[in-house]
């Protein structure tokens, strides 16, 4: 049986529109794909190699055409609404104390901050879990074997008794690799707060 749940973030908890953020920037960019160079600064600001007023800084330089301000407003651009329930079904799974709550993301400072000043219960939110790691503070990302295995090791758990929840292939991919139980969630058509009905046979 699972005694431990291992929560993604976004598109599980905060609704995210990644791909018409994707094509927004790009057009606002100026630019047909993402080349090297700004997938590199993107993947370092993310596990926290470089802070803030250098990733902004970097964009500056690049993209001339563009404030600041302008520059991190498009950043945040795929970032959207936090359904309360999501937090009210969270708190409800916290007061079961039946398992181990953690949440594991791959973010970064700028989507951070936001997060935090539209979010009202974005505390509330972060005190329902047992341990709660962003990439940029623990300087790992997923879908990378070592952030996995950083939270086994941590916190001494089986692999076979955890569940991992995520909306990213890859991610669920590196997980099932290692025997983590996993639900591949699909945003706008299921809802974390389905998990006890959809994962039954788990939990």
């Amino acid at each position: 049986m699972i005694d431990s749940i291992i929560f993604d973030f976004g598109n599980v908890f905060i609704n995210l529109d990644i791909e018409k953020g994707f094509k927004e920037s790009l057009l606002q960019l100026g630019i047909n794909e993402l080349p090297k160079d700004i997938i590199n600064i993107n993947n370092s600001y993310e596990t926290g190699k470089i802070s803030t007023e250098e990733f902004i800084s970097f964009y500056t330089e690049k993209f001339s055409h563009l404030t600041e301000n302008q520059l991190v407003d498009l950043w945040n651009i795929i970032l959207k609404d936090f359904p309360k329930q999501r937090l009210e079904f969270l708190r409800a799974l916290k007061a079961q104390n039946k398992y181990k709550l953690i949440l594991l993301s791959n973010t970064n400072e700028l989507h951070i901050n936001w997060i935090k000043e539209r979010v009202s219960f974005y505390e509330e939110f972060k005190n329902c879990f047992d341990a709660f790691y962003l990439s940029h503070e623990i300087h790992l990302r997923k879908p990378n074997t070592d952030i996995f295995e950083f939270v086994l090791n941590t916190h001494h758990l089986k692999p076979e008794k955890c569940l991992f929840i995520d909306d990213n292939v890859d991610n669920i991919f590196t997980a099932k690799s290692l025997n983590i139980n996993t639900w591949h969630i699909t945003p706008y058509k299921e809802d974390i707060t389905e998990l006890l009905s959809k994962q039954k046979h788990l939990l």
